[in-house]
């Protein structure tokens, strides 16, 4: 393994560490308007930027989740706590998701969640899934340092100076293949969601 690739990895790893969900507690008890709601968001966020001048989320974005009915209306143009609990969601998801897969997913929790008057709230649901965060980033950054090793292992009859591109290409290609099993996972379970909608609906007295 090259000192450069080393320290390829390493940075990854450190970058992995860096990466931590927004706690509920971070965000503002008080309504906002847009401008404030991808302000906070970029700050929030930043750490999940592939390039500085990246944006999180942009006002164009924010209208058309609620223009599909993803992101409940804002009040007043000021937007609530729970609001941005729902865009925090929105943004993991849309990187591998289209949006009605998104709406499959996300409608069911802030139709029964979202600005209800009950003991169990949307801040609840995005505790408990976002607890998890910190043991899932160990298990993924052992698995990354598996698959890095195993890749480094590939590609020994191959010419020298071709050796580390194609070490590189064989750990894109484990990682692709990971992020496709799990993205037809994910898509095959909201399939299924989709059909006991539709099976429900269709039982039900009109």
């Amino acid at each position: 393994m090259d000192i450069d690739t080393k320290k390829f990895l390493s940075s990854i790893l450190e970058e992995l560490k860096k990466i931590d969900y927004v706690k509920p507690e971070d965000i503002p008890n008080i309504d906002l308007y847009m401008d404030q709601i991808t302000t906070f968001m970029d700050s929030q966020l930043a750490a999940s930027k592939r390039h500085e001048g990246d944006k999180i989320l942009t006002k164009t974005m924010i209208n058309n989740y609620a223009k599909n009915d993803l992101l409940p209306p804002p009040e007043k143009k000021k937007y609530t706590k729970e609001h941005v609990l729902a865009l925090i969601f929105i943004y993991y998801f849309k990187s591998i998701l289209s949006i009605n897969d998104i709406q499959s997913i996300l409608n069911p929790i802030t139709d029964k969640y979202f600005g209800k008057d009950s003991e169990f709230k949307l801040e609840d649901v995005y505790k408990e899934v976002f607890g998890l965060e910190h043991d899932e980033t160990q298990n993924l950054m052992k698995d990354l340092a598996k698959k890095f090793n195993t890749s480094r292992n590939t590609f020994a009859n191959a010419p020298a100076e071709d050796a580390d591109m194609l070490r590189t290409f064989s750990f894109i290609c484990m990682l692709s293949y990971d992020v496709y099993i799990k993205k037809t996972l994910i898509e095959r379970l909201i399939d299924q969601m989709n059909d006991k909608k539709a099976a429900s609906e269709k039982d039900s007295p009109s």
